[in-house]
């Protein structure tokens, strides 16, 4: 297999990329370039590094741009630069797959169908990853394209897992839990037996994935067993613009008492709440850690209180915890995030190594139930999972 991978993740306002060689075995240190397309919405600008961090584009496109004009802008980035790769495929970071697909499927128009009908459940989400999808077909229609879904590594989670205490009509038509972040939490699985051991990696783990969207996954096996995020990207964690977990009978509340329309209730869900909406400041966790201000002190009181208290219901389901990962941008980095849970973690057994948490791990404990800190790459596994569709067809 020759030429190059393309990896694209599609969000409302940016357009992120990375290129990969084409090949079967694929390390973290194999990325070509990466960046993204941002300000889509008001004055769209492009980056992009190579695989040793270096500047190899930075500059403001005209005004405004749609996904479009953005890909455009990628693709000339890559003739300039990467002219003697050729690109082979196309893979998509998919948030929604429904409980049509469980595991990476080429695109032609009966899934982008079956993609379609799935934006109610995604509406931050599943559009633009469509029109990532539609812009590429447009421009090369005989290009592989490859869609890589979040929610396919929850497939296999128990029964019960999946079930609100709605009737069985509604679970029939698919109201029911899906979980999310499953690329993410792909890939911390397939690293753990790397990082922690092959005996230790089968255990019972809780992984948290922190980020601008926060989610929690229990593993037991390497697979998924629970997740805080079920029926759609709006559960669990308080996130940065999303409220997470809520009491049904607030919404109820909003669309009664308030007046508020269908449309104003998902805006409010999706894009004023989570750590923006508390602190009135930021979304930004390390605005809100440097902040001395008693509101921005309130929302991060606020996320390390529901991530020990969803740490708790996670543990519950797995009969008990060995070990708990953190990973994503603020798992990764977030020194004093990290502290603070597993100083509410102690019940359970965790006791942190404060040098070594400092110091970014891996192992961040001194303790039997040992913590962790495991970077994820979500554009590695969709590349792999590319080559693994592209390998499957005659």
């Amino acid at each position: 297999m020759a030429g190059t991978l393309l990896v694209l993740n599609a969000g409302s306002s940016s357009l992120k990329f990375s290129l990969f060689p084409a090949r079967r075995a694929l390390g973290d240190r194999d990325v070509l370039c990466a960046g993204e397309v941002d300000g889509l919405l008001t004055k769209a600008r492009l980056r992009a590094h190579d695989g040793a961090g270096t500047t190899l584009v930075e500059r403001h496109l005209n005004g405004p741009a749609d996904h479009t004009q953005a890909l455009d802008a990628v693709l000339g980035f890559f003739e300039a630069h990467f002219d003697s790769h050729n690109l082979v495929a196309v893979g998509h970071r998919v948030v929604h797959g429904g409980r049509t697909f469980d595991a990476p499927v080429r695109i032609d128009a009966r899934v982008i169908r079956q993609l379609r009908a799935l934006v109610p459940l995604a509406p931050l989400h599943q559009p633009h990853n469509l029109a990532a999808i539609e812009a590429m077909a447009a421009r090369h229609p005989k290009l592989p394209q490859i869609a890589c879904f979040d929610t396919a590594f929850h497939m296999g989670q128990p029964d019960l897992a999946t079930r609100f205490g709605l009737p069985q009509a509604l679970y029939d038509e698919g109201v029911h839990g899906y979980g999310f972040h499953g690329l993410s939490y792909d890939y911390v699985a397939r690293q753990l037996p790397q990082v922690m051991g092959a005996q230790a990696a089968e255990g019972r783990i809780v992984v948290a994935h922190l980020g601008s969207g926060a989610s929690m996954c229990a593993l037991k096996a390497r697979k998924s067993v629970a997740t805080t995020m079920r029926f759609t990207p709006l559960d669990g964690l308080v996130m940065g613009t999303r409220c997470g977990q809520i009491d049904p009978g607030v919404l109820l509340y909003l669309l009664d008492k308030k007046g508020m329309t269908a449309k104003a209730l998902e805006d409010l869900l999706y894009h004023q709440s989570g750590l923006l909406g508390v602190s009135g400041i930021s979304d930004d966790m390390r605005i809100l850690l440097a902040s001395s201000s008693p509101a921005a002190q309130l929302a991060v009181d606020l996320f390390v209180y529901q991530i020990g208290r969803e740490l708790g219901s996670l543990a519950a389901a797995l009969g008990g915890v060995d070990a708990l990962v953190f990973t994503a941008g603020i798992g990764e980095h977030a020194i004093e995030i990290r502290r603070r849970v597993c100083a509410d973690a102690g019940w359970l057994g965790i006791i942190l190594d404060e040098d070594a948490n400092r110091n970014g791990g891996p192992l961040i404990s001194c303790s039997a139930v040992s913590a962790w800190t495991i970077p994820t790459n979500e554009d590695l596994m969709i590349a792999r999972h590319v080559i693994e569709v592209l390998k499957s067809v005659p």
